[in-house]
């Protein structure tokens, strides 16, 4: 299994409905940041060489309730994204440890 990184977009169309787009980023080698446009609204924007992702205020518009719950749920899911990946990657070097005194010992 190559671990690689690598990001990809997928575009579909069904029927009459609206384009459902996606965004797959899988890649450390990421850019992001935020910017105030005009004073009047935030974005949150995303990018890699490949493809970039800007999130921002309900029709590029004044802020709205809906857009601070927005902010606040990302704030959430980023606060579990680094939750996870901080407990994972020390189960990681735990197990690296690990394998490596047994393989001293084994030697």
């Amino acid at each position: 299994m190559s671990n690689q990184p690598y990001t990809y977009t997928t575009l579909a169309m069904y029927g009459n409905d609206k384009p459902q787009l996606s965004v797959h980023f899988h890649t450390s080698d990421m850019r992001v940041g935020t910017l105030l446009v005009e004073g009047l609204r935030p974005v949150v924007h995303l990018s890699t060489c490949e493809a970039d992702v800007m999130i921002s205020t309900t029709g590029g518009g004044p802020v709205t309730d809906q857009d601070v719950s927005l902010a606040r749920e990302l704030l959430d899911a980023a606060t579990r994204y680094l939750a996870d990946c901080e407990r994972l990657r020390a189960d990681q070097s735990s197990s690296d440890t690990t394998s490596k005194a047994v393989s001293e010992t084994a030697a």
